[in-house]
């Protein structure tokens, strides 16, 4: 509505000039001095008040657009003064004002919550202009890692220490990479990588370093700390009973040595003993042998099988044993002609181990049943699964399970799982699992 009152405004002007030039050229026709006069002075008149009608809106845009030249986005247009077409226009202009305000005000708050992240983050970032080292970003873990001061340009580094300055600077780290830096007279194991990207014509350089010493050495304090528990246990299990024997005979001996008569030697006992100490002993030796079985493992013989023949290796070793137990195991394969590249010694040993952990589970379980069943996920991912609907594993020691040494099994030697997560490990894979005590387990094998 505004802009056709605009146009009729516009074409009425056009119309009263034109008017206006017609009546001078029929006055010069009959050479008319009066009406030569006036019909000059009319169109005159009239040009100059449509210069000014379409100049005062060029000039409004063009006062706008030099606002926005230099960023001015504070200016308030008058809605209520000028023409309707004026009024659209400032209306207009408020509006754009706005709207950049706002998005100003958010990009601000988003600047400030991210600078409030990356300083409080525990890894170090800095970012600098690749061609001149000046600093776009630095925080304050980066800082304390490197031990330097608030600096603005990447060359106060290579002049305080050069091989820092090299290993993270020149060195390229597309890939996060373990490296060690030498700060303050002390070694130090990071974790440094780097992306390079760009902002209008000018290329930067993104390094992220993250200290992963006390990580490591937090998780290999946990690690010895469970496995020590572990391993104390069992040792004093099987030497509590051997010292014990042992100080017995020694006491019966001893006797019998000072009042032989009284007391004899009776060697049918001495023997039952020295046979106990000696199975105590066995299984000591055991323990420790399959502790040693845990480093075993290195290197892997990989080559690509079809699953099904991995599944019909298990089945025909497994089924005539789990038949006489009166436990149904079913495969599955999605899609039948899935193949994978795997050591497939070592997965049927993981597969043998997780099904025998799922008979034991199913103990006292009616209609006992394992399902198998290996599948691509949506990320391309091959999944292998073992699913029992046996007695599941108890909350209070899920953590635990994959703790070398740890069994809930009377004679188990607590090292089968471990050797699992091991092999997954290798193939640089993974072991997971989800169990409701009560309803059943499902370990998952993900390549």
């Amino acid at each position: 509505m505004v802009y056709k009152k605009y146009r009729i405004a516009f074409i009425a002007r056009i119309i009263i000039l034109f008017i206006a030039l017609t009546l001078l050229a029929y006055s010069i026709s009959i050479v008319n001095t009066y009406m030569i006069v006036l019909a000059v002075v009319a169109s005159l008149t009239t040009a100059l008040n449509l210069y000014k009608f379409i100049m005062k809106r060029f000039i409004e845009i063009d006062d706008f657009f030099e606002a926005v030249k230099y960023r001015d986005f504070s200016r308030w247009y008058p809605e209520e003064h000028g023409s309707k077409d004026i009024q659209r226009l400032h209306k207009g202009f408020n509006e754009v004002n706005r709207t950049i305000r706002e998005v100003n005000s958010e990009k601000e708050a988003q600047y400030l919550y991210l600078q409030k992240i990356l300083e409080v983050v525990q890894v170090g970032i800095i970012a600098y202009n690749l061609k001149t080292g000046y600093i776009l970003w630095i925080n304050e873990s980066i800082k304390d890692m490197l031990n330097i001061p608030s600096i603005k340009n990447i060359s106060f580094i290579q002049s305080r220490n050069k091989e820092i300055y090299n290993e993270l600077f020149i060195r390229n780290h597309s890939s996060s990479t373990s490296i060690s830096l030498e700060i303050k007279n002390e070694k130090s194991k990071v974790l440094v990588s780097h992306s390079i990207f760009e902002v209008e014509s000018n290329t930067f350089k993104l390094v992220v370093l993250q200290n992963i010493d006390a990580p490591l050495n937090q998780n290999e304090s946990e690690a010895w700390k469970k496995l020590l528990s572990v391993m104390t246990h069992e040792i004093m299990n099987s030497i509590a009973p051997i010292s014990s024997l042992a100080e017995t005979l020694k006491e019966n001996i001893r006797e019998s040595m000072k009042r032989p008569v009284i007391q004899p030697l009776i060697t049918e006992d001495l023997y039952e003993g020295i046979e106990s100490i000696k199975k105590r002993s066995d299984g000591l030796m055991k323990f420790a042998r399959t502790y040693r079985s845990l480093n075993k493992i290195t290197h892997l013989n990989l080559h690509r099988i079809k699953v099904d023949e991995l599944f019909h290796s298990i089945d025909s070793l497994m089924s005539p044993s789990l038949e006489a137990k009166g436990v149904l195991i079913d495969f599955e394969i999605d899609p039948s002609d899935l193949e994978i590249e795997i050591d497939s010694y070592l997965i049927e040993q993981v597969l043998i181990n997780l099904i025998l952990n799922s008979v034991d589970a199913c103990k006292k379980i009616e209609g006992p049943t394992i399902k198998i069943l290996a599948n691509k996920s949506l990320n391309g991912n091959t999944i292998i699964k073992v699913t029992d609907n046996g007695s599941g594993i108890p909350e209070e020691i899920m953590d635990t399970i994959f703790v070398p040494f740890f069994s809930t099994k009377k004679n188990g030697s607590g090292i089968g799982l471990s050797l699992c997560k091991q092999i997954m490990l290798l193939h640089q894979g993974k072991i997971q699992f989800q169990s409701i005590e009560g309803q059943g387990t499902t370990i998952s094998l993900v390549f």
